[in-house]
């Protein structure tokens, strides 16, 4: 792996350095560690202070300690060096024309968002390079969305013409009054949006009221007459949620939406906090797996993949997470990353691309109690799995080959579709886009 430009190339005091060192021959260099610029050392050599039940567990796992050193420190390629773009357009009433002044405009999955001025016009500075998915909304219209592959740096123009939508207040009123129905209906819908996980246990909704349900507890469809406000105080972060719509069944959950995130404010012990919190978050995440498709790291990265045929073509899934789909009982180990990954149309993308089902093993983590109880609660088994293993997920392309950027995003941002542990991590583990352990 070349250097990133800028960064601090380190060399290790290894036993033929010092051999060097003392007789004056020259042996062949090590491999560089290489940190992100502008970035010392010591920051990262004080996670393993914090994170010493993390290590120990590597180590007994038989994971050599330069592995786990690794996992701080997955470089983006040399993204540090590939330029922003300037989001500008106008939203406007597509009957009408007339503009639409305070129009939500967000990069979905991000801390990136602006509100459109009394003409309709919005700018949004400094967007990354690559794949970015456009999310509007204003209250009383249809949302517009629009997925981007922005290829190089400069000003990038995307207008929106939003068609008017009715909105059903008799609904809200009526649940609003939160009787012992809806109450059910919303522990349910919680369960199923903020996730089953420890951290969902410290994830509030702080405006219920805006929510309406039709549907039985096995079938339950949500409605939002507003943004969802909600404070997550596991991972230090207020998401405002625009919920489009929700459906939930015993054996699938779907939604149509997108995140803003904005990082809290707390002291200093609530900052080391989740800083150890959204670490573990990502380590084993969706994201964390293609950073490290990317780099060609998958064995650093305490991944291990396996090909897995299918015994039958599963329904195309609304979004990004689906049951297991039935596999049969081959496995076959996916020895180099170019067997999925493919060059894409520039330098800055790579193609995903295979038959069948990708099953993906994360020796970082063991499987979690709720993860079980939650296998279980779906039919899956869960709670008859004996001994600890490691946190397993699956996944697999409806959708024909997906384009990744250099950031590790999907251009379309439902081309992969995941189940088992990443299905498992619902909003309450949700991280921003631009989240990286390193930073």
């Amino acid at each position: 792996m070349q250097p990133v430009p800028g960064a601090t190339v380190l060399r290790s005091l290894t036993p033929a350095r010092a051999r060097d060192m003392r007789t004056g021959r020259r042996s062949p260099a090590p491999a560089p560690c290489i940190f992100p610029p502008s970035r010392s050392i010591e920051p990262l050599l004080s996670l393993f202070a914090v994170d010493a039940m993390l290590f120990h567990r590597a180590l007994v796992s038989g994971l050599l300690f330069v592995g786990l050193f690794a996992l701080f420190i997955l470089p983006t390629s040399s993204g540090q060096l590939r330029g922003t773009a300037t989001l500008v357009g106008i939203v406007t009433d597509a009957e009408t024309g007339e503009p639409l002044a305070g129009a939500n405009v967000i990069i979905a999955g991000s801390t990136r968002g602006a509100a459109a001025d009394a003409n309709g016009r919005y700018e949004i500075r400094n967007v990354p390079i690559g794949a970015q998915r456009l999310y509007v909304s204003v209250v009383g219209y249809e949302a517009g969305t629009r997925n981007l592959n922005l290829r190089e740096p400069g000003i990038v123009v995307t207008d929106f013409a939003l068609t008017p939508a009715p909105i059903e207040i008799g609904e809200v009123v009526v649940e609003a009054e939160r009787d012992e129905q809806w109450m059910r209906r919303f522990e349910r819908f919680k369960e199923a949006f903020i996730g089953e996980t420890p951290n969902a246990e410290q994830v509030e909704i702080l405006n219920p009221e805006v929510l309406s349900f039709s549907g039985r507890l096995s079938n339950l469809t949500a409605y939002a007459a507003e943004t969802l406000e909600i404070e997550n105080q596991a991972l230090g972060y207020r998401l405002t949620y625009f919920l489009k719509e929700f459906q939930t069944t015993r054996s699938r959950t779907r939604w149509d939406g997108e995140p803003l995130f904005e990082a809290l404010d707390g002291s200093i012990q609530e900052q080391a906090a989740w800083d150890r919190q959204r670490r573990q978050a990502y380590l084993g995440s969706f994201h964390h797996l293609m950073l490290a498709l990317l780099a060609d790291q998958l064995e650093e990265q305490q991944f291990r993949l396996y090909m897995r045929p299918m015994t039958s073509t599963p329904a195309v899934s609304d979004g990004p997470f689906a049951p297991a789909p039935q596999l049969s009982g081959q496995r076959f180990p996916l020895n180099d990353v170019s067997e999925i990954l493919e060059p894409g149309a520039t330098d800055n993308e790579r193609v995903l691309d295979f038959e069948g089902a990708v099953e993906i093993v994360y020796t970082g983590a063991t499987e979690s109690e709720a993860y079980r109880a939650w296998l279980q609660s779906r039919g899956q088994q869960g709670g008859v799995r004996l001994g600890e293993r490691f946190q397993t997920s699956q996944i697999w392309l409806e959708r024909g080959p997906a384009t990744i950027d250099y950031k590790g995003d999907i251009v379309d941002p439902y081309g992969v579709t995941r189940s088992g542990y990443f299905a498992f991590k619902r909003i309450a583990d949700q991280l921003p886009k631009e989240y990286r352990p390193w930073r």
